[in-house]
Protein backbone atom coordinates (compact mmCIF):
# COMPACT_ATOMS: atom_id res chain seq x y z
CA UNK A 1 0.00 0.00 0.00
CA UNK A 2 1.75 3.32 -0.89
CA UNK A 3 1.11 6.13 0.84
CA UNK A 4 1.10 10.22 -0.93
CA UNK A 5 3.42 12.47 1.07
CA UNK A 6 2.19 16.03 1.03
CA UNK A 7 5.07 18.08 0.42
CA UNK A 8 3.79 21.16 1.84
CA UNK A 9 3.28 19.06 4.88
CA UNK A 10 6.72 18.01 5.17
CA UNK A 11 7.90 21.51 5.27
CA UNK A 12 5.71 22.95 7.53
CA UNK A 13 6.55 19.87 9.88
CA UNK A 14 10.33 20.50 8.67
CA UNK A 15 11.98 22.14 11.99
CA UNK A 16 13.46 26.02 10.91
CA UNK A 17 16.63 27.24 10.51
CA UNK A 18 17.32 29.69 13.62
CA UNK A 19 17.96 33.23 11.93
CA UNK A 20 20.98 34.60 13.83
CA UNK A 21 20.84 38.15 15.46
CA UNK A 22 23.18 39.20 12.94
CA UNK A 23 20.89 38.58 10.04
CA UNK A 24 18.21 39.71 11.71
CA UNK A 25 20.01 43.53 12.39
CA UNK A 26 20.73 43.48 9.07
CA UNK A 27 17.10 42.22 7.72
CA UNK A 28 16.20 45.35 9.58
CA UNK A 29 18.36 47.86 8.29
CA UNK A 30 17.89 46.75 4.83
CA UNK A 31 14.15 47.28 5.12
CA UNK A 32 14.71 50.95 6.21
CA UNK A 33 15.18 52.95 2.92
CA UNK A 34 16.39 56.27 4.57
CA UNK A 35 19.18 54.29 6.05
CA UNK A 36 20.44 52.70 3.50
CA UNK A 37 20.13 55.71 1.45
CA UNK A 38 22.36 57.09 4.27
CA UNK A 39 24.81 54.62 4.09
CA UNK A 40 24.91 54.60 0.39
CA UNK A 41 25.37 58.51 0.42
CA UNK A 42 28.59 57.98 2.96
CA UNK A 43 30.23 55.26 0.89
CA UNK A 44 30.22 57.32 -2.38
CA UNK A 45 31.19 60.86 -0.45
CA UNK A 46 34.18 58.20 0.97
CA UNK A 47 35.48 56.83 -2.52
CA UNK A 48 34.60 60.47 -4.33
CA UNK A 49 36.72 62.48 -1.50
CA UNK A 50 39.91 59.39 -2.22
CA UNK A 51 39.28 59.42 -5.62
CA UNK A 52 38.58 62.58 -6.80
CA UNK A 53 42.37 62.81 -8.65
CA UNK A 54 40.57 60.34 -11.15
CA UNK A 55 37.73 63.12 -12.23
CA UNK A 56 39.52 66.56 -12.09
CA UNK A 57 42.53 66.86 -14.07
CA UNK A 58 43.74 69.73 -11.42
CA UNK A 59 45.80 68.88 -7.98
CA UNK A 60 45.32 70.88 -4.60
CA UNK A 61 48.45 72.55 -4.77
CA UNK A 62 47.43 74.47 -8.40
CA UNK A 63 46.72 77.87 -8.10
CA UNK A 64 45.94 79.48 -11.58
CA UNK A 65 45.90 83.36 -10.64
CA UNK A 66 44.39 83.91 -14.45
CA UNK A 67 41.26 82.36 -13.68
CA UNK A 68 39.98 83.48 -10.09
CA UNK A 69 36.28 83.93 -9.05
CA UNK A 70 35.53 81.61 -12.03
CA UNK A 71 31.75 80.50 -11.41
CA UNK A 72 31.02 76.83 -11.57
CA UNK A 73 31.28 75.14 -15.55
CA UNK A 74 32.09 72.39 -16.86
CA UNK A 75 35.76 72.90 -16.56
CA UNK A 76 35.38 73.51 -13.24
CA UNK A 77 32.69 71.77 -11.28
CA UNK A 78 32.87 74.45 -7.72
CA UNK A 79 34.62 77.03 -9.09
CA UNK A 80 37.57 78.45 -8.51
CA UNK A 81 38.64 80.65 -5.56
CA UNK A 82 40.43 84.09 -5.13
CA UNK A 83 43.58 82.42 -5.99
CA UNK A 84 42.37 80.23 -8.68
CA UNK A 85 41.93 77.09 -6.95
CA UNK A 86 39.91 74.53 -7.75
CA UNK A 87 36.95 74.41 -5.67
CA UNK A 88 35.80 71.06 -6.66
CA UNK A 89 39.15 69.38 -5.77
CA UNK A 90 39.79 71.62 -2.48
CA UNK A 91 36.53 70.54 -1.25
CA UNK A 92 37.51 66.80 -2.14
CA UNK A 93 40.60 67.46 0.22
CA UNK A 94 38.39 69.11 3.00
CA UNK A 95 35.94 66.48 2.60
CA UNK A 96 38.76 63.81 3.25
CA UNK A 97 39.84 65.63 6.48
CA UNK A 98 36.70 66.34 7.72
CA UNK A 99 35.35 62.32 7.38
CA UNK A 100 38.91 60.29 8.52
CA UNK A 101 39.06 62.91 11.70
CA UNK A 102 35.39 62.36 11.99
CA UNK A 103 35.55 58.34 11.71
CA UNK A 104 39.19 57.86 14.22
CA UNK A 105 37.19 60.17 16.84
CA UNK A 106 34.11 58.08 16.55
CA UNK A 107 35.83 54.66 16.76
CA UNK A 108 38.54 55.48 19.43
CA UNK A 109 35.96 57.47 21.70
CA UNK A 110 33.84 54.50 21.66
CA UNK A 111 36.62 51.94 22.02
CA UNK A 112 37.85 54.28 25.33
CA UNK A 113 34.24 54.24 26.99
CA UNK A 114 33.80 50.29 26.68
CA UNK A 115 37.24 49.80 27.93
CA UNK A 116 36.84 52.83 30.93
CA UNK A 117 33.08 52.14 32.10
CA UNK A 118 33.68 48.04 31.36
CA UNK A 119 36.65 48.24 33.58
CA UNK A 120 34.99 50.47 36.21
CA UNK A 121 31.97 48.47 36.62
CA UNK A 122 33.47 45.10 36.75
CA UNK A 123 36.11 45.96 39.44
CA UNK A 124 34.55 48.16 41.64
CA UNK A 125 36.49 50.04 44.44
CA UNK A 126 39.34 52.13 44.00
CA UNK A 127 39.43 51.31 40.16
CA UNK A 128 35.58 52.18 39.75
CA UNK A 129 35.96 55.33 41.34
CA UNK A 130 39.86 56.60 40.09
CA UNK A 131 37.93 56.28 36.93
CA UNK A 132 34.77 58.07 37.44
CA UNK A 133 36.36 60.83 39.41
CA UNK A 134 38.37 60.94 35.70
CA UNK A 135 34.91 61.48 33.68
CA UNK A 136 33.62 63.67 36.27
CA UNK A 137 36.65 66.32 36.01
CA UNK A 138 36.58 65.81 32.15
CA UNK A 139 32.80 66.53 31.73
CA UNK A 140 32.83 69.64 34.28
CA UNK A 141 35.92 71.02 32.01
CA UNK A 142 34.99 73.30 29.01
CA UNK A 143 36.21 71.26 25.89
CA UNK A 144 35.84 73.90 22.84
CA UNK A 145 37.30 76.49 25.26
CA UNK A 146 40.50 74.23 26.22
CA UNK A 147 40.70 72.99 22.95
CA UNK A 148 41.04 75.88 21.38
CA UNK A 149 43.21 77.33 23.58
CA UNK A 150 45.96 74.34 23.59
CA UNK A 151 45.45 74.31 19.42
CA UNK A 152 47.93 77.03 19.01
CA UNK A 153 50.60 75.18 21.07
CA UNK A 154 50.41 72.56 18.36
CA UNK A 155 50.58 74.61 15.26
CA UNK A 156 52.56 73.37 12.52
CA UNK A 157 51.73 69.64 14.15
CA UNK A 158 50.07 66.80 12.73
CA UNK A 159 46.42 66.99 12.47
CA UNK A 160 46.22 64.00 14.25
CA UNK A 161 46.59 66.08 17.32
CA UNK A 162 43.05 67.17 16.29
CA UNK A 163 42.25 63.89 16.87
CA UNK A 164 43.71 63.09 20.04
CA UNK A 165 42.50 66.57 21.36
CA UNK A 166 38.48 65.77 20.24
CA UNK A 167 38.76 62.33 21.55
CA UNK A 168 39.95 63.43 25.21
CA UNK A 169 36.64 65.07 25.34
CA UNK A 170 33.81 62.50 23.64
CA UNK A 171 34.27 59.28 25.74
CA UNK A 172 33.02 60.08 29.16
CA UNK A 173 29.19 60.25 29.33
CA UNK A 174 28.95 56.72 26.93
CA UNK A 175 31.39 55.42 29.75
CA UNK A 176 29.21 56.02 32.34
CA UNK A 177 26.59 54.16 30.66
CA UNK A 178 28.61 51.43 29.92
CA UNK A 179 29.63 51.44 33.79
CA UNK A 180 26.40 51.08 34.76
CA UNK A 181 25.47 48.56 32.19
CA UNK A 182 28.32 46.35 33.02
CA UNK A 183 26.92 46.32 36.99
CA UNK A 184 24.38 44.29 35.98
CA UNK A 185 25.89 42.07 33.23
CA UNK A 186 28.08 41.49 35.59
CA UNK A 187 25.66 39.96 37.81
CA UNK A 188 24.73 37.14 35.00
CA UNK A 189 24.86 33.51 35.19
CA UNK A 190 27.56 33.19 32.16
CA UNK A 191 30.01 36.11 33.89
CA UNK A 192 30.14 33.79 37.12
CA UNK A 193 30.55 30.83 35.23
CA UNK A 194 34.03 32.65 33.64
CA UNK A 195 35.39 33.77 36.87
CA UNK A 196 35.01 29.99 37.92
CA UNK A 197 36.71 28.70 34.87
CA UNK A 198 39.32 30.75 35.89
CA UNK A 199 39.23 33.23 32.88
CA UNK A 200 41.29 36.36 33.69
CA UNK A 201 39.03 39.38 34.42
CA UNK A 202 39.93 41.41 31.59
CA UNK A 203 38.76 38.23 29.09
CA UNK A 204 35.85 38.27 30.83
CA UNK A 205 35.23 41.56 30.06
CA UNK A 206 36.19 41.47 26.54
CA UNK A 207 34.64 37.99 25.66
CA UNK A 208 31.04 38.15 27.65
CA UNK A 209 30.77 41.98 29.45
CA UNK A 210 31.73 44.23 26.18
CA UNK A 211 29.75 42.07 23.13
CA UNK A 212 26.86 42.22 25.11
CA UNK A 213 26.86 45.78 24.80
CA UNK A 214 27.64 46.13 21.01
CA UNK A 215 24.17 47.24 20.05
CA UNK A 216 24.74 50.51 22.29
CA UNK A 217 28.32 51.06 21.42
CA UNK A 218 28.09 50.73 17.35
CA UNK A 219 25.09 53.27 17.44
CA UNK A 220 27.52 55.45 20.02
CA UNK A 221 29.92 55.33 17.32
CA UNK A 222 27.94 56.19 14.83
CA UNK A 223 26.71 59.27 16.65
CA UNK A 224 30.43 59.75 17.41
CA UNK A 225 31.21 60.15 13.85
CA UNK A 226 28.76 62.93 13.19
CA UNK A 227 29.75 64.87 16.53
CA UNK A 228 33.38 64.85 15.51
CA UNK A 229 32.48 65.99 12.39
CA UNK A 230 30.83 68.85 13.37
CA UNK A 231 33.29 70.24 16.03
CA UNK A 232 35.92 69.47 13.86
CA UNK A 233 33.78 71.94 11.45
CA UNK A 234 33.27 74.85 14.30
CA UNK A 235 37.17 74.09 15.35
CA UNK A 236 38.40 74.19 12.11
CA UNK A 237 35.97 77.70 11.21
CA UNK A 238 37.01 79.83 13.93
CA UNK A 239 41.11 78.83 13.29
CA UNK A 240 41.70 75.92 16.25
CA UNK A 241 41.12 73.49 14.21
CA UNK A 242 42.46 72.15 10.68
CA UNK A 243 45.91 74.62 10.00
CA UNK A 244 46.80 76.01 6.79
CA UNK A 245 47.88 75.04 4.34
CA UNK A 246 45.77 72.34 4.59
CA UNK A 247 41.92 72.25 4.80
CA UNK A 248 38.58 70.60 6.05
CA UNK A 249 35.33 72.04 5.09
CA UNK A 250 35.25 74.08 8.72
CA UNK A 251 38.53 75.93 6.92
CA UNK A 252 36.80 76.28 3.30
CA UNK A 253 33.05 77.62 4.97
CA UNK A 254 35.35 80.20 6.75
CA UNK A 255 37.61 81.44 3.75
CA UNK A 256 33.73 81.63 1.45
CA UNK A 257 31.79 83.35 4.93
CA UNK A 258 32.75 86.16 3.18
CA UNK A 259 31.72 85.94 0.01
CA UNK A 260 28.89 84.12 0.76
CA UNK A 261 26.88 86.96 -1.46
CA UNK A 262 29.17 87.79 -3.78
CA UNK A 263 30.76 84.74 -4.75
CA UNK A 264 28.19 81.81 -3.08
CA UNK A 265 29.71 78.70 -4.47
CA UNK A 266 32.76 79.64 -2.36
CA UNK A 267 30.64 79.14 0.55
CA UNK A 268 27.59 76.65 -0.38
CA UNK A 269 29.77 74.04 -2.02
CA UNK A 270 31.16 73.44 1.23
CA UNK A 271 28.73 73.55 3.28
CA UNK A 272 26.03 71.29 1.52
CA UNK A 273 28.83 68.36 1.55
CA UNK A 274 28.69 69.49 5.49
CA UNK A 275 25.56 69.14 5.87
CA UNK A 276 24.69 65.81 3.73
CA UNK A 277 27.43 64.07 5.77
CA UNK A 278 26.09 65.05 8.42
CA UNK A 279 22.48 64.26 7.57
CA UNK A 280 23.71 60.59 5.93
CA UNK A 281 25.65 59.90 9.66
CA UNK A 282 22.39 60.86 11.53
CA UNK A 283 19.84 58.78 9.09
CA UNK A 284 22.47 55.90 9.29
CA UNK A 285 22.55 56.15 13.19
CA UNK A 286 18.58 56.04 13.86
CA UNK A 287 18.52 52.81 10.80
CA UNK A 288 20.97 50.80 13.26
CA UNK A 289 19.32 52.27 16.49
CA UNK A 290 15.87 50.88 15.04
CA UNK A 291 17.84 47.77 13.36
CA UNK A 292 19.16 46.42 17.15
CA UNK A 293 16.43 47.81 19.10
CA UNK A 294 13.15 47.12 17.19
CA UNK A 295 11.32 48.05 20.96
CA UNK A 296 12.01 51.22 20.00
CA UNK A 297 10.78 51.61 17.40
CA UNK A 298 7.44 50.65 17.83
CA UNK A 299 7.62 52.48 21.17
CA UNK A 300 7.86 55.65 18.96
CA UNK A 301 4.69 54.54 16.35
CA UNK A 302 2.79 53.79 19.70
CA UNK A 303 3.33 57.64 20.41
CA UNK A 304 2.84 58.79 17.00
CA UNK A 305 -0.28 57.32 16.94
CA UNK A 306 -1.28 58.85 20.57
CA UNK A 307 -0.39 61.97 18.96
CA UNK A 308 -2.46 61.85 15.74
CA UNK A 309 -5.69 60.37 18.26
CA UNK A 310 -5.17 63.15 20.40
Amino acid sequence: MSTTVNPAATAEAAPSRPVSRGALVRRRFMRNRWALGGIIVIVLLYLVAFSYPLFSPYSYEFHDTSLTYDPPSLTHWFGTDNIGTDMFVACMRGLQKSLTIGLLVGVISTALSAVVGAAAGFFGGVTDRALMWIVDLLLVLPSFLIISIASPLFKGSSWLILVVLLVLFQWMITARIVRGMTLTLKTREYVSAARFMGQSPWRTIFKHIVPNMSSLLIVDATINVGSAVLQESGLSYFGFGVQPPDVSLGTLIATGTGSALTFPWLFYAPAVLLIITLLSVAVVGDGLRDALDPTATRARRREKRKDKLA
